[in-house]
């Protein structure tokens, strides 16, 4: 890239907007049963017969919906084809994790668990079958790091040992190379 063709720098995720079905529907999941505050709401104004609820995370960002009263939950599972979102995905405590599954299921809510190497996922889907996870690092991020710092060096370190994905092993020579700079 040369100076003449300068991008765009972005500085982080800001928010998430997804389309939801009623306001009251929209409550229930988010912070019902997931616990993120409501923050407020208005009117879509870029569609006045929609409403715009906003929902805090818990990273101080948002996440918004937007709802119509004419709506009912989908029912089904959201699309999955380029152009749409696969997923949204949520940090918890390991506490948290390990409680979610069957404080889901007492909801009536089908999870679906996943080790995946450097983290572990539950996986779910919201009232009208978007696909929600709850993710739980295998590592605890050292002081003046990132999570990103570590999973990028354990990334070269996998690339380096010519192994298929990230392990354990990978995050715990990440953060102790870390550690030594």
């Amino acid at each position: 890239m040369t100076r003449s063709d300068p991008r765009v720098q972005v500085q982080g995720l800001h928010h998430v907007t997804i389309v939801g079905s009623t306001r009251q529907s929209t409550l229930d999941f988010w912070e019902g049963v997931l616990g993120m505050p409501f923050v407020f709401e208005q009117p879509n104004l870029g569609n006045p017969a929609e409403n715009h609820l906003y929902f805090d995370p818990g990273d101080g960002r948002l996440l918004t919906v937007f709802t119509d009263e004419g709506r009912v939950d989908a029912g089904r599972d959201a699309p999955r084809e380029p152009g749409t979102v696969e997923h949204l995905a949520f940090t918890v405590s390991r506490a948290t994790f390990q409680l979610a599954p069957a404080r889901l299921r007492a909801r009536g809510i089908e999870v679906l668990e996943r080790d995946r190497g450097f983290m572990d996922s539950i996986y779910f889907r919201d009232p009208n079958g978007m696909k929600v996870e709850l993710a739980c690092y295998k590592f605890q991020t050292p002081e003046g790091w990132r999570d990103a710092d570590v999973l990028r060096r354990a990334y070269e370190l996998r690339v380096a040992r010519g192994d298929a994905h990230l392990s354990p092993e990978h995050l715990a020579d990440a953060i102790e190379d870390l550690l030594r700079r």
